[in-house]
């Protein structure tokens, strides 16, 4: 295999995950309850991870896997403030 042919697979893998957030995307706007919305963001926020790790490898960058975890450390805390405010817990 190429390095042509592994950028391609990495793309392949990418738009699928493109393709599951547009799912959780939709199941954040449809969702019955918060706490489905919640879940359903959460989700795009580690499919979102995944998309920048597979792309940073693909382009054989460093900033998208740097990016990566500051969002993924960013997505975490907002997804407890989230689940803590609809619990109706105190801070």
């Amino acid at each position: 295999m190429g390095k042509e042919d592994n950028r391609m697979s990495f793309m392949i893998v990418a738009i699928g995950l493109v393709i599951l957030m547009l799912i959780c995307l939709i199941r954040a706007i449809l969702g019955p309850t918060a706490p489905d919305r919640l879940v359903a963001m959460d989700t795009t926020n580690t499919l979102v991870v995944a998309t920048l790790v597979i792309l940073g490898t693909a382009w054989k960058e460093v900033i998208y896997v740097d990016v990566a975890i500051v969002y993924a450390m960013l997505a975490f805390v907002s997804t407890l403030y989230i689940s803590k405010y609809l619990e109706g817990g105190e801070e």
